[in-house]
């Protein structure tokens, strides 16, 4: 089922997510709707509390190259990342990276993350994993992460350019 996408500034995104608890037929099927969110709404990556469920529950998605224009042939859903209560166990190095992000449509910035993550997570079941990636995924894990600690990408934004934002932002949400 597709859900409806939380958009900035609604307050549920300030929201700090709670451990998950229960690895049941609930959460899986938060998960799969999540994929099923995030491919219709043409993202790599998508949050719990995007969705409105303030959970530690995250996916991702890296398109894979192929021929096809179908959305599910390039982010097919077995290579969905499932990252249920992730922990940055370290972080190193400085990197900036366009970012976008699903509850703020159509807005791109440059934004500084760390270049190297190790993360341990739990998948749909509760097996613990660890994840390193120095390359799209770390940055893509930290953007997914920010949002279960109530955190937006535009908040990482220089003051200059986040005072720009915030003017174009409420007189586009006044156009609608």
């Amino acid at each position: 089922m597709i859900r409806e996408i939380v958009i900035y500034p609604d307050k549920r995104l300030k929201e700090i997510s709670q451990p998950v608890e229960n690895f049941d037929e609930e959460l899986h099927t938060l998960l799969d709707d999540m994929y099923e969110t995030m491919i219709a709404k043409n993202g790599v990556g998508l949050a719990a509390i995007q969705v409105g469920v303030p959970l530690r529950v995250l996916i991702i998605n890296v398109p894979v190259e192929t021929d096809s224009e179908d959305p599910r042939e390039q982010q097919p859903k077995e290579n969905t990342l499932e990252v249920i209560n992730p922990v940055i166990l370290e972080a190193e190095g400085k990197t900036r990276y366009q970012e976008g992000c699903l509850s703020v449509p159509g807005y791109f910035e440059e934004v500084e993350r760390h270049k190297a993550v190790r993360i341990e997570y739990q998948d749909r079941y509760g097996k613990k994993y660890i994840i390193d990636d120095d390359d799209f995924l770390a940055i893509a894990l930290q953007h997914e992460m920010d949002h279960l600690d109530g955190k937006v990408f535009v908040e990482k934004l220089s003051l200059l350019k986040r005072k720009k934002f915030e003017k174009e932002w409420k007189k586009r949400l006044k156009k609608k």
